[in-house]
């Protein structure tokens, strides 16, 4: 029953539900429907509205088309009157321009190269606008005009770069020098004096060039302006000309002021040495000076001047350089196709160091394909210095073991020969750098080997040429202290120097026993005589008493002895060893094995006299007077020295 009440209730809840959405979409229907009305009525408003716009456009379009027109009409007077306007004024500039050019560029440059540009502008104006009447009258007026400016900028640019191209003073271009690279000053012959190597490797340490200004720096735009104008219409060979001309005449004639020559092979070999050394000593100053100074002041004068350029003020540079690098470089042809001689071995050195020291930054100045033909020169020239040098190596090799002085040494000094070769050897040591160079120019090999090598091959040649000149000596005992002098002298000589280094001390330890093989030699020859008068030989006798032996014989060997040595002491005290450590231990040597023997001699057969008559006359020497004249031998004394 309460089941049936409840089903009751939930059935009239639903039809109070479904009756209240039934009127609520009534509603919703009858407003969609007003909707729906007022929609129809706006789009027929506006229907309405889309037809009296259309009418009103239709209405309007004419005059529209009237009004753009009229703008239209408007903006091309306006243009017309500016393009007017402009006309106007390019005929005034024409006019101002004219004035300009016609008086000329003399007075204020500046101003005329500003007019000249003007035209140019007043030409492509009306080049642009060629259907204009005046276009083709005003073009061929200004043109006139333009070519009647190139003519006197022509004329301008020549005069001004003349009044600038004057050459430069010898004293202005050692000034820009740094202090301890500037030239000894000159000789009574006007020569200056070359330099120490040695000291030239010091000088070349952090220096400093200052390149003259060659033409100011106010002047410098101005021919700029000009070079740019002409080379810009197209007279690109007129600047050429006219730049060359000038310049070229100025280097030139500064390096003939500063003292550069042109010679050739003939003039050199007619040359006095001491001449030819002063004038390749000054050729050397002259190639530092062309190079760090001249030329690198030319490059920024042609670079200032042909700014924006580039080819053209390459080619300018090297044409305008070119006589001048010839000029420069044929002394050092003349000297490298010259007569090959010993002497003239360092100054080939010193102009190949030159030449090396110089090129990289001539390379840099000429790095352009303008300046190939003066980079070959250069190199051609130092490769041939090169080998000039080295043929003078061989060459002096050769004349070490082949002269055949007649000068005769003889007291068996030093030779003039040896002083000579080991100087030089020393002198090529100060070269060391160079010549290290100079190995490599030809093959990569290990320089110091071949320096080396060099110097033991002259060493060789010198001692096969004393071993030569010893043959001449009579008395083998001088030939002796010949050699013994000689190679002594080679000996100490090259242990103080850099050549030590390079030979070893095994060739200066072989050396010195060769000293040692002479000296005991000489020995040998000299005193081995001279002690068997102090030796008796009897048989049965023990050597230490006088059994057996005559007066008569001891006599005799006291008589040869004394003869023998003042022979000796009067010959030998006219010889010379000039070393005093070499000369005294020589003195010892000696000393050590005759004083011995003839004291004993004396002792043990000098009663045998001494008790006889007129014993003085056999024994003539104590052991002190003979120290006292073994201390005068090798000093070299003449014989009036003696007597006195």
């Amino acid at each position: 029953m309460e089941t049936n009440k409840r089903n009751e209730k939930t059935t009239g809840f639903n039809e109070i539900t479904m009756e209240t959405l039934r009127d609520r979409a009534v509603t919703m229907r009858d407003c969609l429907a007003r909707s729906q009305i007022i929609t129809d009525s706006m789009t027929s408003i506006l229907g309405s509205f889309d037809l009296r716009l259309s009418a009103l456009e239709t209405a309007m379009r004419p005059t529209q088309v009237k009004t753009h027109s009229m703008r239209k009409a408007h903006e091309n007077i306006d243009k017309t009157l500016k393009f007017a306007d402009a006309i106007l004024i390019q005929f005034e500039l024409t006019k101002q321009a004219e004035a300009v050019i016609l008086k000329g560029p003399q007075e204020d440059l500046q101003s005329y190269l500003e007019a000249v540009g003007q035209l140019k502008t007043i030409v492509r104006f009306f080049s642009t606008n060629k259907n204009l009447k005046t276009s083709i009258g005003v073009i061929t007026h200004a043109t006139t005009l333009l070519q009647k400016a190139s003519m006197m900028l022509e004329d301008e640019f020549r005069q001004l770069l003349s009044s600038y191209s004057k050459p430069v003073e010898p004293d202005r271009l050692l000034d820009c020098l740094p202090a301890s690279l500037r030239p000894t000053p000159p000789t009574a012959h006007g020569e200056g004096v070359r330099k120490n190597p040695a000291d030239h490797h010091k000088d070349l340490e952090n220096v400093v060039y200052r390149p003259p200004t060659l033409i100011p720096p106010q002047v410098t735009p101005l021919l700029h302006d000009l070079a740019q104008q002409m080379h810009q219409a197209g007279h690109q060979q007129q600047v050429f000309m006219i730049y060359r001309e000038a310049r070229s005449a100025c280097m030139e004639s500064s390096l003939r002021k500063l003292g550069v020559e042109k010679l050739h092979k003939d003039d050199v070999q007619r040359m006095q040495w001491e001449v030819l050394e002063a004038k390749i000593g000054n050729w050397i100053h002259f190639v530092r000076i062309a190079v760090k100074l001249l030329f690198a002041a030319e490059r920024k004068v042609s670079d200032e001047v042909f700014e924006g350029m580039k080819s053209f003020m390459d080619q300018c540079f090297a044409e305008a350089t070119s006589t001048s690098v010839s000029l420069l470089l044929s002394f050092g042809e003349a000297i490298a196709k010259s007569k090959r001689s010993p002497e003239k071995l360092f100054v080939l050195l010193d102009m190949y160091e030159i030449m090396k020291e110089v090129q990289p930054e001539f390379n840099t100045l000429y790095e352009s394909i303008s300046g190939a033909e003066m980079r070959e020169s250069v190199s051609a020239l130092t490769k041939r210095l090169a080998e000039t040098a080295q043929e003078t190596f061989v060459d002096f090799e050769e004349a070490v073991e082949k002269d055949a002085t007649k000068t005769a040494v003889l007291d068996g000094t030093v030779h003039p020969l040896t002083s000579y070769v080991i100087n030089y050897v020393k002198f090529l040591f100060d070269y060391q750098s160079t010549l290290k160079l100079l190995f490599l120019e030809f093959e990569q090999i290990d320089p110091d080997a071949q320096l080396a090598k060099i110097t033991r091959r002259i060493m060789q040649a010198l001692q096969n040429n004393l071993d030569g000149k010893s043959k001449q000596y009579k008395d083998q005992a001088l030939t002796q202290i010949f050699m013994m002098n000689n190679i002594h002298y080679i000996v100490r000589s090259v242990r103080r120097s850099e050549a030590k280094e390079m030979l070893g001390d095994d060739w200066v330890q072989i050396h010195r026993r060769v000293v040692q093989q002479h000296a005991n030699q000489y020995k040998r020859i000299c005193w081995s005589k001279i002690l068997q008068c102090l030796t008796v030989q009897v048989a049965g006798n023990d050597g230490t008493s006088t059994a057996g032996v005559s007066r008569a014989t001891v006599k005799e060997r006291f008589k040869t002895f004394n003869n023998q040595f003042e022979e000796l002491h009067q010959r030998q005290s006219q010889w010379s060893v000039p070393d005093s450590e070499l000369r005294e231990s020589l003195r010892l040597a000696v000393a050590e094995v005759l004083l011995p023997a003839y004291r004993s001699f004396k002792k043990r057969f000098g009663p045998m006299i001494e008790g006889g008559k007129n014993p003085s006359k056999y024994i003539k020497l104590t052991p002190e007077d003979i120290e006292r004249m073994l201390a005068e031998f090798f000093e070299g004394k003449t014989l009036h020295d003696q007597k006195r």
